[in-house]
């Protein structure tokens, strides 16, 4: 009887350690069943796009500046001297002209950096030197119908301003020779009306310049070999 009571608890021993394995093997999944282990990621926060706010900008020509901007640091850079010229204006003299460089404008905001040339509406204006035409351009409130001449060495640009229109087949990258008619004389842009003349403009140009950038001279010197001052 001793014995048999040995035997029934060794045979519960036995099926209550099966019991406790089958629920640890069910609860335990298998390395297939196994969910993959995904890295946690922070998401990005969301950010307003960058805006760039480009304003649309019209070139316009600066034939007036202060005058220290005209003798400043640029003033050492010319070198070479500008081709000879003409007076740009049908029937003016050379001694018809009048220095009027660096004149008051504007109540004194601004210098005059250029020569102007008085002559009645419809005179013709021409080319002062060979070169290439390099713009056409309108400055409604600045130089009106104006005209860009580049000369045949690059290094120079002439600038003609106020004009009352352009010479028949004028077209941006023609070249022209000396005293070939480019317009007319007028009174466009913040000339005042009836005060008809041509803005004749010179600007020493440093490679890569364009038609807007450069460093003005005094045309007048220039103009027929005038001595300076003279």
């Amino acid at each position: 009887m001793k014995r048999f009571g040995w035997a029934l608890l060794l045979i519960a021993a036995v099926i209550g350690l099966g019991f406790v394995s089958m629920i640890r093997f069910e609860t335990t999944p298998s390395a297939r069943e196994k969910s993959p282990q995904v890295p946690q990621v922070t998401p990005l926060l969301e950010t307003e796009p960058e805006i760039v706010e480009t304003a649309s900008r019209r070139l316009e020509p600066l034939p007036d500046m202060p005058l220290g901007q005209i003798v400043g640091e640029r003033a050492p850079l010319l070198a070479g001297p500008p081709p000879p010229l003409q007076v740009p204006v049908a029937g003016i003299d050379v001694g018809d002209l009048r220095s009027n460089w660096g004149d008051a404008r504007d109540g004194g905001e601004r210098l005059h950096t250029g020569l102007d040339i008085m002559a009645p509406s419809g005179t013709p204006v021409v080319a002062a030197t060979d070169g290439i035409i390099e713009k056409l351009f309108l400055s409604e409130g600045g130089g009106g119908i104006t005209l860009y001449l580049r000369s045949a060495d690059r290094n120079w640009l002439l600038y003609y301003a106020h004009l009352g229109g352009y010479a028949p087949g004028i077209a941006e990258g023609q070249r022209v020779r000396a005293g070939e008619p480019l317009g007319f004389v007028g009174d466009t842009g913040n000339a005042a009306p009836g005060n008809h003349h041509l803005h004749f403009g010179v600007s020493h140009m440093q490679p890569g310049e364009r038609w807007h950038q450069g460093t003005p001279v005094d045309p007048y010197p220039l103009l027929a070999a005038i001595p300076a001052g003279g």
